[in-house]
């Protein structure tokens, strides 16, 4: 069974130097972890749980980069534990099973268990995460699943019931910074043979985006790219980098968390930011046309009748994505959060609608009044379809006196237009209606 890591007389004998440099900086023991303080910090919940023994079914959620593995492979040492690390992206089931077959024996031989750490595993569909069920109730091995997708909706529920969940957080600026530092200096790291400006330092902390493997390679690349000067500058760095690899995930829960954002800084007038998460979505390879569709939802969800030119505006840039693509649409869409974000804010016909559908699933569904009511046929008119219907249009006042609603919903209100640009004037319209039917008018 492969293993992700060197051991014993094995790491002894292997050339360091052909090692990447964040393998060969991997802390050792919880103290040398950098981040994650919530969790590993002296008072820290899995710290606690680790020093009693009683990490036995652990899954690790967060971003690549945070020190999952490394965290594993810890426990693994401490507990003097078999390190068996494979990979759901390519791995199968039958591995999967082998190895805890293997480590079953071997814990009902010698009572040791070995620690099976599976990346990636909401790659295994909920009927393949069952492999690992009646393992997991015997307690024959030890066993960390790492996810950087939500486990609530990636993991089944048996699953979940028999692991504890710890979340790992990006590692900050200041701590990546920190990384690197300890990178250069240490003996299985770069040994103090190069400099470092502070301009590179955060630049790569940049471009990392809280991963610290991927500020080590960086680190690394940079290395081998600054000649005989032995310092690595900001040029250097921007010329290992190229660009900034987004950590953006069509698929994941990232894909949520941005357009939520871009929503809601939308609903809160707030255009700067409303073109940040935009752009991180365009950058990251999101589909323009769900960004676009989401706008649409946007005009009339959270601007509607306050501005009543919000939905053609944004129909137009869906039409425009569909139109030119990517890239050149991305004005397009830039235009449309701008004036989304500018526009006078009303959710009146969001809570109208939904006042309206509650009713229509809540209250018995009555018949048409029969004055509403279309009569086609002879039959029809004999039973009273249309009988005391008003054309509007032929009233003086243009409105009817009309039973509009069920009998059990008699004078029910959904729509409360706001003071909120056009529907200011809609409000007055809408009083002026009501007063008309009710004949209180001063006309």
């Amino acid at each position: 069974m492969s293993n992700l890591f060197t051991q014993g007389e094995e790491a002894e004998n292997q050339d360091e130097s052909k090692r990447p440099l964040a393998d060969r900086v991997r802390p050792r023991s919880l103290d040398e972890v950098i981040g994650q303080e919530n969790l590993i910090g002296e008072d820290g919940p899995l710290r606690k749980l680790i020093a009693e023994g009683q990490s036995r079914a652990l899954v690790f959620w967060g971003p690549p980069g945070t020190g999952k593995t490394t965290v594993g492979f810890i426990i693994a040492n401490q507990d003097d534990a078999k390190f068996v690390h494979l990979s759901a992206a390519t791995t199968g089931v039958k591995e999967v099973r082998e190895a805890l077959k293997e480590s079953q024996e071997k814990f009902r031989r010698t009572n040791q268990r070995d620690l099976l750490f599976i990346d990636e595993i909401h790659r295994f569909n909920k009927a393949q995460q069952d492999v690992l069920l009646p393992f997991l109730e015997e307690g024959s091995v030890k066993f960390i699943g790492a996810t950087t997708e939500n486990p609530s909706f990636e993991l089944n529920s048996a699953i979940l019931s028999r692991c504890q969940v710890f979340v790992f957080e990006k590692l900050t600026r200041d701590q990546v910074i920190q990384l690197v530092k300890n990178a250069l200096t240490e003996e299985r790291g770069l040994g103090g043979e190069f400099e470092i400006t502070d301009e590179a330092l955060e630049t790569i902390a940049s471009f990392s985006d809280g991963d610290a493997r991927r500020a080590l390679n960086l680190l690394e690349l940079s290395s081998k790219l600054v000649g005989g000067s032995k310092e690595i500058n900001n040029s250097t760095v921007e010329n290992a980098a190229q660009r900034k690899s987004l950590d953006y995930d069509k698929s994941g829960e990232e894909h949520y968390n941005i357009i939520s954002a871009l929503h809601k800084t939308i609903r809160n007038s707030s255009p700067d930011a409303s073109l940040y998460w935009l752009a991180r979505m365009l950058e990251g390879g999101e589909d323009p046309v769900f960004i676009a569709r989401r706008l649409v939802r946007i005009a009339s969800e959270d601007v509607g009748l306050a501005n009543s030119q919000a939905l053609q505006v944004t129909v137009a840039a869906k039409e425009a994505v569909e139109l030119i693509g990517m890239p050149e649409c991305d004005l397009a869409l830039a235009q449309a959060v701008i004036y989304l974000s500018l526009a006078p804010k009303s959710n009146a016909i969001y809570k109208a609608y939904s006042k309206a559908k509650k009713d229509v699933e809540e209250t018995e569904n009555q018949p048409v009044p029969k004055e509403l009511r279309n009569a086609p046929t002879d039959l029809m008119r004999e039973e009273g379809y249309g009988e005391g219907y008003q054309y509007a249009h032929n009233m003086e006042e243009k409105t009817a006196n009309l039973q509009v609603f069920p009998d059990n919903l008699t004078g029910k209100r959904y729509y409360f237009p706001t003071e909120s640009g056009e529907e200011k004037r809609m409000k007055e319209l809408m009083e002026e209606w009501i007063a008309r039917r009710r004949g209180d008018t001063d006309d």
